[in-house]
Parts: C-alpha cells; sequence; structure tokens
C-alpha cells in the first residue's frame, strides 16, 4: 500500500462520529480509519448507548490520543449528536471537520476523495447518485426511498447535489461554522438535508464525489416512518419559510399589484 499524501494544507482534521449501540462496529471502523488517515482525528460523540459503546470508545481514546470523546446522556437524534459533536470540534480549532456513520457504510478508505475534493470547495459530500458511485446490498425499496428524497428536496429546494441524505461529508471549519445550528431542529436524516440547504444559500461551495456505499453488516438500521415523515416536513417547511421570505422583501407596490 501507498503513504498516504500529506495533507497539510488543509490543517488540523476530524472525523465526527455519532453512534448509538454500535459496539460491535466502533473499534472495527475506527481502526480502519486510522489506518486509512493517519492525520485525522476521530470525534465519538455516544448517545447513552446502553450496550457499552461509550466503554469501548473510552477505550480507544486511552489507547490512541487522536481519538476523543464526548458523552451524552440520553439518545437524542442524530441532529443533536452532530451539532453536540461540531460544537467541541470547532471550540478545539480543527480546521476540517468531517461526518461519517460507525456502522461500516462509509467506508474510511475513500476519505481520501473528499479530503482531496475540499481543497476546492467549501462542503464535499459523498454521494451514491454520481457517475462512479453506488450502493451494495440494497433492496429495491430502500433504493426507491432514498433516491426519491433526494430528488425531492433537490426539487422543492432547487439545490444541485444529487445525494442529499448521505452523511459522509467533509467540511471547511469556516464554512460550517456559519451554518445556524440554533435554528436547526431536524434529529434525524433530514439533518443532512438542511445543513446542505444552509450552506449552498450562504453561497457555499459545495461538491460531490462518488463513494460506493455498503449495507450495514452488523446490528440493525436506525431509519423509520417516523425518521421518514420528519424528512418530508422538514423539506416542505425550509421551501416554505423560503417563499415567505421571498414575498416579504418584495416592494410593497409588486405584492399588490399597483
Amino acid at each position: 500500500m501507498s503513504p498516504t499524501p500529506s495533507r497539510a494544507d488543509l490543517g488540523r482534521m476530524v472525523m465526527v462520529m455519532p453512534t448509538y449501540n454500535e459496539s460491535m462496529n466502533l473499534a472495527w471502523i475506527v481502526g480502519r480509519l486510522r489506518v486509512a488517515e493517519p492525520d485525522v482525528d476521530v470525534l465519538v460523540v455516544d448517545d447513552g448507548s446502553p450496550d457499552g459503546t461509550g466503554r469501548i470508545a473510552d477505550e480507544l481514546a486511552a489507547a490512541d490520543p487522536q481519538v476523543k470523546v464526548v458523552h451524552r446522556t440520553q439518545k437524542a437524534g442524530l441532529g443533536a449528536a452532530y451539532r453536540a459533536g461540531f460544537r467541541v470540534a470547532l471550540d478545539a480549532g480543527y480546521d476540517v471537520i468531517g461526518e461519517m456513520d460507525a456502522d461500516g457504510s462509509h467506508q474510511p478508505e475513500q476519505l481520501h476523495r473528499l479530503l482531496d475534493a475540499l481543497r476546492t470547495a467549501d462542503l464535499v459530500i459523498g454521494s451514491r447518485y454520481v457517475k462512479g458511485g453506488g450502493t451494495v446490498d440494497w433492496g429495491i425499496v430502500r433504493r426507491v426511498i432514498s433516491r426519491a428524497g433526494s430528488l425531492f428536496a433537490r426539487t422543492l429546494l432547487r439545490l444541485e447535489p444529487h445525494d442529499l441524505t448521505g452523511g459522509f461529508k467533509a467540511w471547511r471549519s469556516s464554512t460550517l461554522a456559519a451554518v445556524p445550528f440554533d435554528g436547526i431542529h431536524a434529529g434525524g436524516y433530514v439533518f443532512q438535508i438542511e445543513t446542505t440547504f444552509r450552506a449552498s444559500r450562504a453561497g457555499a461551495r459545495v461538491r460531490e464525489v462518488p463513494i460506493v456505499f455498503p449495507d450495514r453488516r452488523i446490528g440493525q438500521s436506525k431509519m423509520s416512518r417516523r425518521i421518514l415523515v420528519e424528512a418530508l416536513l422538514v423539506v416542505i417547511n425550509l421551501w416554505w419559510e423560503e417563499q415567505r421570505e421571498r414575498f416579504r422583501r418584495r416592494p410593497a407596490e409588486e405584492r399588490t399589484g399597483k
């Protein structure tokens, strides 16, 4: 294997990794990440996993100074976990802050694509739905729901990225810090749509790079009907808020037709 190229020009880098009941996956995925990208730190954000994930995270941190852990007392949703991790990473002065799942669906060996692309972007999304990307071992229903969700949000919110629900991302910290997290309340996977939407509206340069996304091998997916309904409602609400703001900004004469 060829040595990992230096990315000193990107500064300090960290991947934020939310966990809930990932005791069978955490050590394995953190180990892969540390081998694939030795210069990248890991910040595990555990939501009080009853299966001992937090204890395993502490053991990894004790053995490796580049692994950090944030313990939260209860499961409060993916969005809340990421917000907590982002605040810690920003306060620590990281220049690049990434996102990835702990279940193996986001392959650390593909992270280099996101980091290399960040040199000419403010936010890079690992995309399943651009040329070279794809999914492995997904059923037809899951493929349809995922593609339809991204297409619906992309069309309604007039966004360019094709994969809006994916959570394998790399941010410049300056871009991430400008996202108004106090106004973001999405708890599930729609958090990814909302953050990309707000970054895009703020003028961020958003790029996509292809990734192959295998289904998790161990444990159960956190997807639920409630999360799907939340995603639909949040996207519609973002669209409605933007329409209302546009109407408010129009001159009074134009609104009244005079």
